[in-house]
């Protein structure tokens, strides 16, 4: 019901009577060359909706009762209604990221969820003290952005949503619990939906109400999942890997580079490759081998013991590091046969 549902309302966000058509268009981080909708994050919202009702109209509504959801579900609300407006009529940076500092606070005092420890194998656990709280709120409002930052690609952040919340969703049916297993899912049934629409050539994008807002339900599932140890932190970082690396090397290297980060650019790997010349459909399908790749490395981190642990950590560190290099060499090699023309 949720895909069907989210399927519906994203055709009808596609079609130009619709009265929250709103376009967007090509700027200098963009891929796509033609103004396309960039609504479909409402049609997320509305099939995470759908789920919610039929959940409670089957009697398990006492799920949303548990485990500060409501808070959680209340604050991505909240960051999606503010991204939705900035996607509107444009909002200052400095307001989009109160909004979201807000909207952490909400998760860490109102929900009381924390990154307490970083798990470390054969070693154990790094107690961050003091710490727990401002890391937990930056980790949220980090998700949040570079969410929207990898949101560039015709079905880039659509297959990461089904692929990576249908992995949380999964872990947590496997923990038996029913909060994690039961947003996860909805989120990633809901995100297959509008990924119908979405796959290139896209006929619509799911604008910044659906990346921050996706991302940072991914982060809020990610700290509760850790708190009721359902897994440890290691395994949804290898799972959301290729979004997390992406935007965080990008982001260091031009800052390195004295780049400013907070303009738009086209300096993601993912960016890199499509300009390299691989084309949206099969950079997008490459990246949702890698992202089904490291699901099942955090799978086998989750029942590994610690040296198969830190022996997967060390293939994952090196298959990033390697991916990363392989698309500088595209980038060369792509850059010689131009030259040669």
């Amino acid at each position: 019901l949720v895909f069907l549902g989210a399927n519906g309302l994203t055709r009808l966000l596609c079609s130009p009577a619709s009265r929250l058509y709103h376009l967007d268009h090509p700027n200098e981080r963009s891929l796509h060359a033609e103004p396309l909708p960039r609504t479909g994050g409402l049609a997320i919202f509305g099939g995470v909706l759908l789920g919610i009702i039929v959940t409670i109209a089957l009697g398990e509504g006492a799920i949303f009762q548990a485990n500060g959801i409501l808070w959680i579900l209340s604050m991505a609300l909240l960051v999606g209604a503010a991204s939705f407006w900035d996607d509107r009529v444009g909002l200052s940076p400095g307001l989009r990221l109160g909004v979201q500092a807000l909207a952490a606070g909400g998760v860490t005092w109102g929900a009381g969820l924390t990154v307490t420890t970083i798990p470390v194998p054969l070693l154990g656990s790094l107690a961050l003290g003091w710490l727990a709280v401002p890391v937990t709120m930056l980790f949220l409002m980090w998700m949040a952005n570079l969410y929207n930052f990898m949101d560039g690609m015709d079905g880039f952040a659509g297959g990461m949503t089904v692929i990576g919340f249908g992995l949380l969703g999964y872990l947590g049916w496997q923990a038996h619990h029913p909060v994690i297993s039961v947003i996860a899912t909805l989120q990633s049934a809901a995100a297959a939906g509008f990924l119908i629409h979405n796959f290139p050539p896209a006929k619509i994008f799911m604008g910044d109400v659906g990346s921050v807002s996706t991302g940072f339900l991914a982060a809020a599932l990610i700290v509760l999942g850790c708190r009721d140890g359902v897994f440890d932190l290691w395994v949804p970082l290898i799972i959301f890997s290729p979004f997390i690396l992406d935007a965080t090397v990008t982001l260091a290297r031009r800052a390195l580079h004295h780049g400013k980060v907070w303009e738009a650019h086209r300096d993601h790997y993912y960016q890199r490759l499509v300009l390299s010349g691989w084309g949206h459909r099969k950079t997008v399908l490459t990246e949702y081998g890698l992202m089904v790749l490291c699901g099942v490395l955090a799978w086998g981190y989750q029942v590994g013991g610690d040296h198969a642990r830190l022996a997967i950590l060390g293939f994952w560190g090196f298959l990033m590091a390697s991916l990363m290099l392989g698309v500088h060499l595209a980038e060369g090699t792509a850059a010689g046969d131009e030259h040669l023309l």
